[in-house]
């Protein structure tokens, strides 16, 4: 049986990353100066101070000035909200990213709130999700979803007609997804932790998108023959968590050798022996969430100048 093919999420980024530089490069000879995005850090945490200099770097790759603010942990909601006050009247801010997660004294979703939701470039302000929810077409979205709905394209699958499974119903991704795929006619189902024979539920899935966040949850054999499988999740395992197709795999051996984990996703990687699209992990997915949220800030700041 033949592997599937894999979708190379760091090429198709790339492509998007040039497409943004260019259309950056004119934006900034048409306005006086380049698009601006402003990036705040709240504490500490690793992942997130890794996120964030990803997201400077491709600032600077494509020709967005970035603008950065690392606040300790110990800062306040009042705090907080003040900086955003700030940067939502900053004219030099077209994007307005606050990392998540936030830390437990902050509360979250009136930080999102504040946000003003045309700086919003990820598409977490109610007044998005309301249009997003409506089809509007000049609407900023959340980024990974966006990002595979881009992937879907370069690949050529048209979910029109298509029955497409989500697992995961999160705000971020699981949500969002369900729409932009239902926007494109595709049928669509969510699943949860409480859905009934989620295996059957997947193996129906013409197009099935893994965001649920439990590493290799999802095996081959939930896996219908030749559908498209996207795998938003990124866990990371030790060498004993590990199932034995792992220890099999060089690459994975060598990631143990070096650091005693590697990054799986939700989909066990055997699933590519059945299905026709996959996407691998890492590599897959994550790149096209940084690309989109350069897209985003593109998208934010020409519709703020015209």
């Amino acid at each position: 049986m033949n592997s599937g093919k894999l979708i190379d999420g760091n090429a198709i980024a790339g492509k998007v990353l040039n497409e943004v530089s260019v259309q950056a490069d004119q934006f900034s000879k048409e306005q006086g100066r380049p698009p601006g995005l402003a990036v705040v850090l709240v504490g500490e945490d690793p992942a997130s101070s890794v996120y964030v200099r990803m997201k400077i770097r491709d600032c600077a790759k494509c020709g967005i000035e970035s603008f950065s603010h690392k606040l300790s942990a110990e800062t306040t909601t009042g705090q907080l909200l003040d900086l955003v006050d700030a940067l939502n009247r900053d004219r030099q801010v077209d994007g307005l990213l606050v990392q998540l997660p936030l830390p437990g004294q902050i509360d979250t979703r009136t930080i999102l709130d504040h946000i003003d939701p045309a700086k919003d470039v990820d598409g977490f302000h109610p007044r998005n999700v309301g249009r997003l929810v409506r089809g509007d077409g000049e609407v900023l979205v959340p980024c990974t979803p966006a990002g595979v709905m881009r992937m879907l394209d370069e690949e050529g699958v048209d979910p029109k007609g298509k029955n497409a499974v989500v697992v995961g119903r999160s705000d971020i991704v699981g949500k969002p997804m369900a729409l932009m795929l239902l926007h494109r006619h595709a049928t669509v189902t969510i699943c949860h932790s409480r859905t009934t024979d989620l295996a059957a539920v997947c193996r129906s899935a013409d197009i099935l998108v893994a965001a649920v966040g439990r590493a290799l949850m999802i095996k081959k054999d939930w896996v219908k023959e030749g559908a498209v499988v996207i795998d938003v999740g990124m866990n990371s395992i030790s060498r004993e968590e590990a199932p034995q197709l792992l220890l099999d795999d060089p690459a994975r051996i060598a990631d143990f050798e070096k650091k005693n984990y590697t990054l799986v996703g939700d989909v066990s990687p055997d699933a590519a022996q059945v299905a026709s699209l996959i996407t691998p992990v890492p590599g897959g997915v994550g790149p096209m969430t940084r690309a989109i949220l350069m897209e985003n800030t593109l998208k934010a700041a020409n519709w703020r100048t015209n």
